[in-house]
């Protein structure tokens, strides 16, 4: 039975609804531009966190500047409007440092401490919340009240802070995102179609013609211009090209031969069916030359009678064997003891002086099969023994023997036709169970090995010649049923 290979939508059940229905092709390029924007939006956040500290970092620098102003002023202080221009070149409404322990303050007005909306302290903000705070400016309004800014001062003042409004800075950093918005949709956009392009061209270009190949393959299996070219790449993708060539040439050359054996089996069957109902006229015929007075024809016809009567098996044979494949398996319980006599009797083994036979099958032994098949493999397999023992006869001067034997080994029933004839010959086993090849016996055509090897496959089982140091020992196992190996 062949494995079920699985549908377009089990293989695309991980993708969303939408790409399934899309090509390959369309699902690289929706799946880049995805990816890509991906790698920006998370560029973009360490990149408005960065921008919000330099912005606020420019403001430290121009209100250090100012301290520097404050430091160097004299004892009675700046000119006057001198602060307010300070105050309005940092972008300020106040400016605060300490300076030796003792704070100096630059403001537009009186302004608390409690004035202040929130304190941003640069000295030791981490990334995370830089990050928190630069998306809180963006998606939250400016707040009415200023914000406090801190930062490391130089020269002599231990540090500086600003107070400024927020709208500025938002103002700032939604100018920025726009810019970086429109930039990465730039760069979005070349890079997807430079991916886009590469991977089309290095691997779903590729990718395609292997399957178009495949399916046109598959119309005309036999057609050798439907064979793939192979490229010179050394990749996967190359491997996988070389690859399916080899199989479409093993598979192309295959299905010409079993086509040309089929053809060539009808017409042997057509003839064989012919050849057979003329050789039994014949056989009837020569019947009668055993009635003659002739002393010479009378000793030839014997001779002829069995020459035309292997001839009317073989055709049979042939027959049986090229007919439509093997219908399955009927198990029944079936004695095999009885089985046995029943096929003993069929080749008059009673009769055959020269070959004695034991039926060592236990009389209640029953083997789950089907018997009409059963009995032809048991047929097929004993005949072949006779034949064996009355050519050839027995080693080492022996009366030739034939036993069929039979066990129940872990639930299976293991049966084994033995004789002590000449055994197979070591350049027939190789082709042992293959039809015209696995003849042991002058003559022959293999046909009986090759049915009864079938037979027993259909029933899930194996047929093997068994190492023996006399004649040939034939076992066939036969599984035991389902509910009983559960």
């Amino acid at each position: 039975m062949q494995p079920q290979m699985p549908d377009r939508e089990q293989i695309s059940i991980s993708l969303p609804r939408g790409l399934t229905r899309l090509g390959l092709s369309a699902k690289l390029l929706v799946l880049t531009v995805l990816f890509v924007m991906l790698a920006e939006v998370l560029i973009y956040l360490p990149s408005v966190a960065n921008f919000r500290r330099n912005w606020l970092n420019d403001r430290l620098a121009a209100a250090q500047i100012a301290v520097l102003v404050l430091e160097g002023a004299p004892q009675d202080g700046l000119p006057e409007g001198s602060e307010n221009r300070l105050l309005m070149g940092v972008g300020a409404r106040a400016i605060a440092a300490r300076v030796g322990g003792a704070r100096r303050l630059l403001s537009l007005d009186s302004m608390p401490p409690a004035a202040v909306s929130r304190t941003v302290d640069l000295r030791s903000m981490g990334w995370a919340e830089a990050i928190g705070d630069a998306l809180e400016t963006l998606v939250m309004p400016p707040a009415l009240m200023p914000i406090r800014v801190i930062g490391e001062a130089v020269g002599g003042a231990d540090f500086v802070e600003i107070v400024i409004d927020e709208a500025p800075l938002r103002h700032a950093l939604l100018k920025f995102s726009g810019n970086l918005l429109v930039i990465s949709l730039i760069i979005s956009g070349l890079t997807a179609v430079a991916v886009y392009l590469a991977l089309n061209w290095m691997i779903v270009g590729p990718i395609r013609q292997l399957a178009a190949n495949v399916m046109e393959f598959e119309i005309d299996p036999e057609n050798p211009h439907r064979i793939i070219e192979p490229t010179q790449r050394a990749d996967e993708i190359g491997e996988a090209q070389r690859a399916l060539a080899r199989m479409q040439m093993t598979l192309a050359g295959e299905l010409r031969t079993k086509k040309h054996l089929a053809e060539l089996g009808l017409a042997v069957s057509k003839i064989n069916h012919d050849l057979r109902n003329m050789l039994a006229a014949a056989q009837l015929m020569s019947d009668r030359l055993t009635e003659t007075r002739d002393a010479k024809i009378k000793s030839f016809a014997p001779r002829l009678i069995a020459t035309l009567g292997r001839a009317i098996d073989f055709c049979q044979a042939t027959l049986a064997y090229g007919r439509a494949a093997e219908a399955t398996p009927v198990l029944k319980d079936v004695v095999l003891r009885q089985l046995v006599a029943e096929q003993a009797e069929m080749l008059g083994l009673a009769e055959v002086a020269r070959v004695s036979f034991a039926n060592e099958v236990p009389s209640d032994l029953v083997a789950p099969c089907d018997p009409d098949q059963m009995a032809r493999v048991l047929l097929n397999l004993m005949r072949n023994s006779v034949q064996a023992l009355t050519q050839a006869g027995a080693e080492a001067g022996l009366r030739p023997m034939l036993a069929v034997r039979a066990e129940r080994d872990n639930g299976s029933v293991v049966l084994r036709v033995a004789d002590n004839g000449p055994g197979v010959p070591e350049r027939a086993r190789a082709n042992l169970f293959q039809a015209f090849r696995g003849s042991v016996t002058p003559g022959g055509t293999g046909l009986g090995l090759a049915i009864a090897a079938e037979l027993v496959r259909l029933h899930g089982g194996m047929i093997a010649l068994e190492p023996s140091e006399t004649g040939a020992v034939f076992k066939v196992t036969l599984p035991a049923p389902r509910s009983a190996s559960a």
